[in-house]
């Protein structure tokens, strides 16, 4: 088995939604997740077959978008994996609604941190194992860092 890691992509301004699926229907269904919950958002969206034709197949209202996920796929290279970059909305507005999709089987990372996905090659094929989402801890927070933190909240409209 050949581990590696995978540099994920994701565009300026933007949020990656990495995960894992099983359907071909899985692409227009997370289209009208987020056309439905987030009708402001801008996104793209790529899920890539593990039978069949092996397509990677896409949705999205963003060609730029929709892109950046194609490229990242094709980089993975592994079956069953979607992605999901998006734009004007943060992904904690879509999440709930991602993991009730009926194909979605697990959620890697969503995220606008570096990331890389860390993958696995056999014989057959590939698979993503996991992420590597952003840095180490550098320390604990502060008063100071607390104050930050509750005030960042409110100043995005996730806290009153």
């Amino acid at each position: 088995m050949d581990i590696q890691t995978v540099r994920v992509e994701i565009p300026a301004d933007c949020n990656i939604i990495l995960g894992q699926t099983h359907f071909i229907k899985t692409a227009e269904d997370l289209y009208e997740i987020m056309a439905t919950t987030a009708p402001q958002a801008q996104f793209g969206i790529a899920f890539s077959e593990a039978s069949g034709p092996c397509l990677i197949r896409t949705e999205g209202n963003n060609p730029e978008l929709i892109g950046a996920c194609v490229r990242n796929l094709q980089e993975i290279g592994a079956g069953h994996v979607f992605c999901i970059a998006l734009k004007g909305a943060f992904p904690i507005s879509v999440l709930n609604q991602i993991k009730n999709c009926p194909e979605v089987c697990r959620i890697f990372c969503a995220t606008a941190n570096p990331v890389e996905a860390v993958v696995a090659g056999t014989e057959q094929g590939r698979g993503v194992l996991g992420v590597i989402d952003g840095y180490p801890p550098r320390g604990v927070e502060t008063p100071e860092d607390k104050a930050h933190r509750k005030e960042f909240l409110r100043k995005i409209g996730y806290k009153l």
